[in-house]
């Protein structure tokens, strides 16, 4: 029979089913700490703020879109033409490196889970669509992984 508890509850946390010893990507082979351990959330909200930051400054300089705070009038449309220069930016450098500049700025890698490690560009394409969409990006499994990675089958590491 299933119940609330193979389900767990919002407000419980990613880490409500971990058994005691267990730690984040225990399941997925990961090192509980250092290079090659699970990114932390602050880590990588840190990094999707600086990405996002360039995208911005990106955006204003190439297409003229009005900086955050501007007294500039807009018609709402910018915003669109920033999250456009945040995929491409995401989608190739993931794609390439396996790091954008933010992720590189706090000491994270994005890795493919199946194969080398290497993200591959049709996993980099997938990923970077779902976190354009924003919802997959904040709803997590036990690991701390979005839906965005598992959709992709990718985790998000610490470099060093």
């Amino acid at each position: 029979m299933v119940d609330r508890e193979d389900f767990g509850s919002w407000l419980d946390g990613p880490r409500s089913r971990t058994a005691a010893g267990e730690w984040r990507g225990q399941r997925l082979g990961m090192p509980q700490h250092g290079p090659g351990s699970l990114g932390s959330f602050g880590r990588r909200l840190v990094g999707v703020i600086v990405d996002w930051a360039i995208a911005t400054v990106i955006a204003a300089g190439l297409f003229r879109a009005p900086l955050p705070f501007s007294a500039q009038a807009t018609n709402g449309g910018e915003s669109f033409t920033v999250l456009g220069v945040f995929a491409v930016m995401n989608l190739l450098l993931v794609a390439t490196l396996g790091f954008t500049i933010g992720h590189r700025m706090v000491g994270l890698q994005v890795r493919s889970l199946s194969g080398s490690g290497r993200v591959l560009p049709l996993q980099a394409f997938a990923r970077t669509v779902l976190l354009c969409l924003f919802i997959p990006a904040v709803i997590w499994d036990k690991d701390g992984r979005g839906l965005h990675d598992k959709a992709a089958n990718t985790v998000i590491v610490r470099a060093r």
